[in-house]
């Protein structure tokens, strides 16, 4: 399975060379596809690098067999271990959620706008209380995360380190790397709404559908199938509405849009 994920990224790869074509010029499907390869290549080199030293191949196999959600790819976990692993992630991700509710609360005294205020206020406040935002509440305030004090460029070093957890990041890195990783894949999932929304979400198949949701912070596990398409239409209908330096709120609303969602808080 990986060799042929790897043979269909490479033809990708050589259209897009062929053809000048850029990652965003790319159909949803192809965009994530490279999106999902290089994550898993990243993965599996290392354990190629760590397995050169001789005989060191044999300690590769038992760290493989005691720890393979840290170093096996989706390819080689059976589906329990799917699942499990799945919902292991998550729950590490939801920890940083009221830490990042929290550091928009700090954002209020900041905000010039008096109306931008409120409606801050007002969605931390529901959040907190287990309700979930509607869509409009969300983007009423998408002038806050265009400007200071939660534009992209204006997240604290702390601030970024807790979205970055919530993106399934690594958050040790110094503050400018840090920045400009977060700018990366929120762009990256920017683009891929676009792209999804230009396909249309009645196009994915169930699965697609569940694995965007948990890309975008919803844990697609434990939900059904329809309410998996409606979160999704939800979330792309707030993400194609921003312009690239409103990219932020896409970085908050993993948090903003999957927390509450049916419960789903814990």
């Amino acid at each position: 399975m990986l060799w042929a994920d790897a043979k269909k990224a490479r033809r990708i790869r050589t259209n897009m060379r062929k053809h000048n074509i850029k990652f965003h010029q790319l159909s949803y499907r192809e965009m994530e596809h490279l999106r999902q390869f290089r994550r898993d290549v990243t993965k599996f080199l290392f354990l190629g690098i760590i397995s050169i030293p001789p005989f060191a191949n044999y300690l590769v196999f038992l760290l493989m067999y005691l720890f393979p959600r840290q170093l096996l790819i989706k390819h080689f976990w059976t589906p329990k271990q799917h699942i499990d692993f799945l919902d292991i992630y998550d729950a590490a991700r939801k920890q940083s959620h009221p830490e990042i509710i929290s550091y928009l609360e700090r954002a209020i005294p900041l905000t010039s706008d008096t109306g931008l205020r409120w409606h801050l206020t007002d969605l931390c406040t529901k959040i907190q209380n287990g309700v979930h935002p509607a869509v409009h509440e969300i983007l009423a305030l998408r002038e806050c995360f265009g400007n200071p004090p939660l534009g992209m460029n204006q997240l604290q070093a702390l601030q970024m380190k807790a979205l970055s957890r919530a993106m399934l990041l690594t958050p040790y890195l110094p503050p400018p790397l840090l920045r400009h990783r977060l700018k990366v894949h929120t762009t990256v999932i920017h683009q891929l709404d676009r792209a999804l929304a230009k396909l249309g979400i009645g196009q994915l198949t169930d699965q697609e559908v569940k694995s965007a949701c948990y890309l975008r912070g919803l844990n697609s596990t434990h939900i059904a199938e329809d309410r998996c398409r409606t979160w999704l239409g939800e979330w792309l209908q707030i993400s194609c509405s921003l312009k690239e330096a409103e990219l932020s709120l896409v970085l908050h609303n993993v948090v903003l849009l999957s927390t509450n969602y049916l419960g789903t808080r814990r």
